[in-house]
């Protein structure tokens, strides 16, 4: 792998110079991916094994908080740091920056976002230090953009709930230890009015994972099915106000689509850098192939897709850092990201010829990998739907 990063294909005055301690995370997240994950990406990939020791690793350099305060047993870092980190990760294996990814901004950020000073403490502490790994439950196979069409149920019953109902495409829904799950609790509400969230833990009677996906790509991160069949949940796991899970998921998502941003950048750049790499080596015609220039047209087209996505990402994690709204931007980074990394991989692909259709080399893992950017927290189309309105309201 080449020595290119993020910020390196950002045009000048674009203002994301990197701090000291921020190129530190980023060469720590480099290094970590090079050492830890590059040797067992075929395996993983071909087995779909979830890289558990991966994931402990990784834990311990504290990139599964790293946007927790240090009190919750976080890295006390921000956005920006956060992105660095899933690029990296992503440049070399995107099932393992989307693991990381899910973990921070949907189970844990949930709970923090929302869960009281007890429930953080109880729950955010061992996620966020790595002990623990977290799922987030929302879609189900009738609910998907509409994720007020959950059928899901919680009945009141003294002293907590009772949850019946599945889930479906939750990222570490068989291997997580603590999963937020939505369920309808106000049945008389409009929609958006009428869920609420709970945190079910592994081991609790009635809660189990079911069918393991057999996916396309990002293979060794687990994606599966949970089910709830007459789980008892206490008062204590409702996180906020009941009725109150359609707006909290809303929030979520916001940051989980700089997540996908990320995820989707880390893609192009790791495709790109691959293409570029084979195109200075590869002969064809008695010299490199890099040298044709319709080979350098299409890196060309393929850098520029890679620097639009890495200052949309960046201005989206910088405006998560400073408290702004980040509803338009994050929109528009993972809908630009994620085309990005589709557009990228293909031409990847195609500069390999055909040893880009084999498994001898990333790019065709890249093109598996990246179709997920443009579907999971919102497909483009959903993306496009929030930009629009946004713009016109």
């Amino acid at each position: 792998m080449s020595t290119a990063t993020a910020t390196d294909l950002v045009p000048p005055g674009c203002n994301f110079e990197l701090s000291e301690e921020q190129r530190f995370i980023r060469d720590t997240a480099r290094d970590f991916a090079r050492r830890e994950v590059d040797p067992i990406v075929e395996e993983c990939d071909e087995s779909q094994r979830y890289p558990i020791e991966v994931i402990r690793k990784a834990g311990e350099l504290g990139f599964l908080g790293v946007i927790f305060p240090e009190q919750y047993g976080g890295a006390g870092l921000g956005y920006l740091e956060y992105v660095l980190v899933i690029t990296e990760l992503s440049k070399v294996d995107p099932s393992v920056g989307i693991s990381i990814a899910a973990h921070n901004s949907l189970c844990s950020n949930h709970i923090y976002k929302f869960g009281n000073e007890a429930q953080r403490h109880r729950w955010l502490t061992p996620l966020a230090s790595g002990e623990k790994i977290g799922a987030w439950s929302l879609t189900e196979p009738n609910a998907g953009s509409d994720a007020g069409g959950t059928q899901t149920r919680a009945e009141k019953v003294e002293g907590g709930w009772v949850l019946n109902g599945s889930k479906t495409f939750t990222t570490h829904g068989s291997v997580g230890d603590t999963c937020v799950v939505f369920a309808v609790t106000e049945k008389e509400a409009r929609k958006g009015r009428n869920l609420s969230a709970f945190v079910l833990e592994k081991g609790m009677e009635g809660f189990r994972p079911g069918k393991k996906e057999n996916k396309l790509g990002i293979r060794a991160s687990d994606t599966a099915e949970v089910v709830m069949e007459n789980c008892f949940v206490p008062d204590d796991h409702l996180l906020g106000e009941r009725g109150d899970g359609f707006p909290q998921a809303m929030q979520v998502l916001d940051g989980g689509r700089i997540s996908i941003a990320a995820l989707g950048l880390g893609i192009a750049l790791g495709a790109l850098e691959t293409a570029r790499d084979y195109t200075k080596e590869r002969q064809q015609f008695g010299r490199p192939i890099a040298d044709f220039q319709a080979v350098q047209f299409a890196l060309a087209e393929m850098a520029t897709q890679a620097a639009a996505a890495e200052i949309m990402t960046f201005a989206a994690a910088a405006k998560m850092d400073a408290g702004e709204d980040i509803h338009l931007v994050a929109s528009e980074a993972k809908l630009l990201a994620g085309e990005a990394a589709v557009f990228c991989s293909e031409r990847g692909v195609q500069l390999h010829g055909g040893y880009g259709f084999i498994k001898d080399y990333r790019a065709e893992k890249f093109f598996r990998d990246s179709k997920i950017c443009t579907i999971g927290e919102g497909t483009s189309e959903i993306q496009k739907l929030v930009i629009a309105r946004r713009i016109l309201s």
